[in-house]
């Protein structure tokens, strides 16, 4: 069954993945219905991420709301003033590093505010059947793999981080909805994202824009830690799909299959970037630096995603390579995106450019 949606709620939706998201949906699908964007703006949220779009449809296909999702009152406002019919949660404190230093707010945003959203969309639901609440999480609430195997729907959770466990406990809540409540939920856990408007913090971005000025490049440990890379886009195309034809109470492995150590990514990082500036890529790899390890690293993650292949129809559609050389031509296409995140200027273009409506 594929569900006839009107109005989306997407949380997160000025950050890497929502902003990526909103733009596949109003761009890339059939829907003719409206998206409402509720983001509180921290750090790593940027409204210039969704400059084009809102002058692109206007009010009527794409709005903005600045909340918390942790404020059930404005939950609650948003979902009945706009009708929503369906939730895609992507909200989220989700940078490990930050987490190990400052889990207050993980445990607030990621476990607080997604009851706060349950809460809202039962109340207007009710009973109906006819809507959806997607809640996005992340492969890290499995633990760690040994150097075999895969993590499937079906396995046991085990997070080592205050932020997996932050997240780990939203999927159990979203899961308890469904079951005693019966309110019509999905679930996806992803694993690590990469492309364009991604805040660098993250290695991937971080080292581009190391690389591109100079910096030393830091890696955890002895670099070997495995991860599995999905490209932004088509994370952005499974969403869609497990929003529109998911069934209802389940979870949909969303990876790239695309497993490299940490060493090898950055290392092709500096190749690609080397070839991209015509020069020697020796002198970029000189600025990799092994760092001390931090704590609780995970040592492998690799999703299994036949699931949502064989249920659902969705595949990757961008192979690793390609996808990080054109990251990396974004970076450099997009220089002036880059300086104003890295110094905060985006707050001053939010308050320059955008005009609520």
């Amino acid at each position: 069954m594929e569900r006839n949606l009107h109005n989306l709620l997407i949380t997160g939706g000025a950050g890497f993945i929502g902003s990526n998201l909103i733009r596949h949906i109003l761009r890339a699908t059939d829907f003719t219905g409206r998206i409402v964007n509720v983001d509180k703006l921290t750090y790593a949220g940027n409204l210039e991420n969704l400059a084009e779009i809102r002058n692109e449809f206007g009010a009527g296909r794409y709005r903005f709301e600045r909340a918390d999702i942790c404020d059930q009152e404005a939950m609650n406002n948003l979902m009945r003033k706009y009708e929503i019919d369906a939730v895609i949660h992507l909200a989220a404190e989700s940078h490990v590093d930050r987490s190990i230093v400052g889990p207050a707010d993980f445990i607030t945003t990621n476990i607080y505010g997604t009851f706060s959203l349950l809460e809202a969309a039962r109340a207007l639901w009710g009973d109906r059947h006819d809507v959806v609440f997607h809640h996005v999480s992340t492969d890290e609430v499995f633990g760690s793999l040994g150097a075999n195997g895969y993590f499937h729907e079906s396995t046991p959770y085990a997070p080592r981080s205050p932020y997996s466990s932050s997240k780990a406990s939203s999927d159990h809540l979203v899961r308890a909805y469904f079951h005693t409540y019966r309110l019509p939920v999905t679930l996806s856990n992803c694993s690590n994202n990469y492309g364009p408007y991604q805040f660098p913090e993250k290695l991937i971005p971080l080292t581009v824009l190391n690389l591109l000025s100079g910096k030393e490049v830091p890696v955890y440990g002895d670099g070997k830690h495995v991860r599995d890379w999905l490209y932004v886009a088509d994370h952005a195309a499974a969403l869609w799909t497990i929003v529109r034809r998911g069934t209802a109470g389940e979870s949909y492995n969303v990876g790239g299959e695309n497993e490299m150590e940490n060493i090898a990514v950055v290392r092709l990082l500096c190749d690609i970037i080397a070839a991209a500036k015509d020069r020697p890529s020796e002198p970029y790899k000189k600025l990799i630096a092994f760092v001390k390890d931090r704590p609780g690293h995970d040592r492998r993650y690799a999703v299994n995603c036949d699931k949502i292949k064989r249920e659902l129809g969705w595949k990757q559609s961008v192979r690793f390579e390609e996808g990080l050389r054109s990251t990396v031509q974004w970076y450099l296409d997009n220089s002036g995106w880059v300086e104003r995140v890295k110094t905060g200027e985006y707050k001053k273009w939010m308050e320059e450019n955008y005009t609520h409506r």
